[in-house]
Parts: C-alpha cells; structure tokens; sequence
C-alpha cells in the first residue's frame, strides 16, 4: 500500500501552530524590549570606544539653550580643542563640575587651555578661568529627559520594573500542555 493512499491518511492534521492573541503579544513586547537591550548594548560600547558620557542639568544657567532638567550627550576632547560657543563640562576640584559656553580660550603650559566661560542665562562669565587639559563637549540635549532618568533609577520603580520583566518572562516561556483534537 502507497503511503499516498487517501484511506491510510490520518483523518486530522497535525496539531494547530495558531497561538494565542496574550502569547503573540507577550512575544512582541519580548521582541521590542530585547532590542531596547539591544540598543541599551550599544550604547555602551559607544561610550567606552567614543568617550560618549551623559549628564544631567540641574540648574538653569544655560537655559534658554539647555534647560533645567535636559540631559545631555557629552564627549571628553582636549581642551585645546574647543572654541568659543562651545557649551563643555569642566570639573572643578573639591566641587559639582559646571557646564557653561566657552567665551575666550588661550593656551596654558604643558598641553592645558584656559577656559573663560559664561552660562547663557547668567549675565557675568563665571568669576575666574580654568586651566585645564580636557573637557567634556555638550554634543546634543533633550530637554526634560534628566527627570524621566531620574525617576527610572527610583530604586522602587527599578524593582516594579524588574518583577514586571520577570513576570513577562515566565509568562510567555511557561511550559503549556499541547492542545488535544477531538
């Protein structure tokens, strides 16, 4: 007898490969956060190969440019290197680093620059230059993304994150017992 043979044929097919509509959307929000973590990855590695760093702005003295509570994306570069209306970060011993617009620079001994700057909402540059030999360059900003950072490393809300994460997880992978025709 031919295995082609209509009357050997099992009468069903085999089980249905249809999933559940709670089962194609816990695959799609793992698939949209796999690759946020994807995402998260990289951004990582750009900031060891590319000196990529963030900051926060918790004050307004260079509002209107970069409000309170922007974030911004930052790049260590030599200090020689900056001109005037550059917006950069300088650390300052013993203090919070200021980030201010460059407004005249000049070179300094041994390969180090002083910096005179000035916060585009404050009306005098700051009251004293700083010699330095690398600064951190504001690239880009977002205004109000600081608050949304902050508020995510909540340690409460990085728990709730976390048991949710956890609980999608064992969702979507739970073993399931195979449908049975009839």
């Amino acid at each position: 007898m031919s295995t082609t043979d209509p009357a050997v044929t099992p009468r069903h097919a085999a089980p249905s490969t249809r999933r559940s509509v709670a089962g194609r959307l816990g695959d799609a929000v793992l698939t949209v956060l796999a690759a946020g973590g994807v995402v998260c990855i990289v951004a990582v590695l750009a900031s060891f190969v590319f000196g990529v760093s963030l900051i926060m702005f918790k004050t307004g003295s260079m509002a209107p440019t970069i409000p309170t509570g922007s974030l911004a994306v930052v790049r260590e570069v030599p200090a020689s290197s900056v001109v005037p209306g550059d917006v950069v970060t300088v650390d300052r011993p013993g203090d919070l680093p200021v980030t201010h617009r460059v407004v005249r620079t000049s070179p300094g001994p041994s390969g180090t620059a002083l910096l005179e700057l000035k916060g585009d909402a404050n009306n005098y540059e700051d009251p004293a230059g700083y010699t330095v030999t690398e600064v951190r360059k504001v690239l880009w900003s977002v205004p109000g993304l600081a608050r949304a950072v902050v508020w995510l490393s909540n340690p409460a809300v990085l728990g709730l994150i976390t048991v949710g994460m956890t609980a999608l997880v064992v969702t979507v992978f739970w073993p399931r017992e195979p449908r049975r025709s009839t």
